[in-house]
């Protein structure tokens, strides 16, 4: 499929930005804002929504914590992307995902702002706090189902650096033989180094995308570099889709047609059929990568969230 129509009217906003421009440049920064603007604005489906911090071994962790009206059966913790170094609560990868989950799935939700690979900051410790605040949630909801000590599935998940963060995560808890997670939750998860090259096909049909929106060799290798502090030697589970994936539980895998990363999800994909977990993928079409951070009034957004939906209620 082409890239969306809506999207392919607006490439022309990108035309000659670079990644320090679009923000410093007051020009660059108004053709951005142009170019994130959505079809319709975002409304908030009907959840409560609390701050608080959780405890973790680098000091406290900001939370944000998302109720649906109705009794919720089952949990999320959600991680944003942003390539390690950027994003926060507020983002809409964040906001408006794990509202839209918390509503559609009638589960609580947990986003979690983990430290970020910034000012000598380096893995393992934004895992350590996806795994301080998943501990945290369990025993949470343990406390809160009573003497029957049984909530419902709880699943982790997360967006891009937050989805290899989550599958890190989950590689973890299994190894400890802690609170494994339900299912997993990825969405255009980032998870090998080198990453794996696109196809011919896809190739050509990325060549025409501004810079802005592509992923290149360096830049690639310039985000890993910073997330763990070197490129040689790298712990297994920093980039995970090098690690043991035996034991996993089921995943659900949203991949972006236009987008420089879609390779290592597929690769994630075979890997994980390949050892036995149960896994299955839904495919954007004409979406780029990061398409979480636009609203449901774009139909392929709207659809990766059922998707998300379906697969943390199934």
């Amino acid at each position: 499929m082409p890239l969306d129509p809506f999207l392919a009217d607006k490439m022309h906003l990108l035309d000659g930005l670079d990644r320090p421009d679009a923000h410093s440049d007051p020009q660059s920064a108004a053709r951005l804002r142009e170019y994130l603007r959505d079809p319709g604005e975002w409304t908030a489906p009907d959840v409560s929504v609390e701050d608080r911090t959780v405890p973790g071994p680098h000091g406290r962790i900001p939370v944000r914590i998302y109720t649906p009206a109705t009794e919720p059966g089952r949990a999320l913790l959600w991680l944003h992307g942003g390539g390690f170094t950027g994003g926060d609560l507020d983002m809409p990868e964040a906001h408006q995902v794990s509202a839209e989950l918390s509503a559609r799935a009638g589960a609580l939700v947990v986003s979690v702002d983990y430290r970020l690979a910034v000012d000598g900051t380096h893995y393992p410790v934004p895992v350590d706090d996806a795994h301080a605040a998943w501990l945290w949630l369990n025993e949470t909801l343990r406390l809160r189902s009573g003497p029957s000590g049984s909530f419902g599935p709880v699943a982790l998940g997360g967006a891009s650096a937050g989805a290899a963060i989550a599958l890190s995560t989950a590689i973890r808890l299994r190894d400890l033989g802690q609170w494994c997670p339900d299912a997993l939750l990825l969405a255009y998860p980032f998870a090998h180094f080198p990453n794996p090259a696109l196809d011919p096909d896809t190739r050509a049909e990325m060549e025409p995308l501004p810079p802005l929106l592509r992923f290149t060799p360096e830049g690639i290798e310039s985000m890993v570099r910073n997330y763990v502090g070197r490129l040689s030697d790298l712990p297994p589970s920093a980039m995970p889709g090098a690690a043991n994936l035996r034991g996993l539980p089921t995943t659900g895998i949203v991949l972006a047609q236009y987008d420089d990363l879609r390779p290592s999800g597929e690769l994630l994909q075979r890997q994980l059929n390949e050892v036995g977990v149960g896994v299955r993928s839904y495919l954007a079409a004409g979406m780029t990568h990061g398409h979480l951070n636009r609203s449901p009034s774009l139909k392929e957004v709207d659809r990766s969230l059922d998707f998300l939906a379906a697969v943390l209620t199934a």
